[in-house]
C-alpha cells in the first residue's frame, strides 16, 4: 500500500494492523475509539471508500458502515445524474 502524507499523522501508525480487522464487536469498538480522536480520520475514511477497501475499520467505520455510505453516494450520484438530464439547457 503507498502511504500518504495523512498515514503518516494517523493515531493508528506505531499500532499493530490487526487492531483494525477485529473478530468481534468489543473489539470493533476498540478500534473505532482509536479513530475518534484521531486527526486524520476523515481522509482514512475517504481512502477506504475511493480504493474500495472493504475489509477492517477505516476512518472509525466499519465495513457495513462504509458499504451503506458507498451505496447512499451512488444513489445520490444516479438521483443527480437524472435531474441534471431533465433540466433544460438554455
Amino acid at each position: 500500500m503507498e502511504v500518504t502524507a495523512w498515514m503518516a499523522r494517523a493515531r493508528c501508525r506505531d499500532l499493530q494492523p490487526s487492531v483494525f480487522f477485529p473478530n468481534d464487536s468489543v473489539a470493533m469498538e476498540a478500534a473505532q475509539k482509536i479513530c475518534l480522536l484521531c486527526p486524520v480520520a476523515s481522509d482514512c475514511l475517504e481512502y477506504a471508500l475511493a480504493n474500495r477497501i472493504n475489509h477492517g475499520v477505516w476512518g472509525g467505520a466499519s465495513e457495513r458502515a462504509r458499504r451503506r455510505m458507498a451505496q447512499s453516494r451512488r444513489n445520490a450520484a444516479g438521483r443527480l445524474a437524472t435531474a441534471s438530464a431533465v433540466v433544460p439547457r438554455p
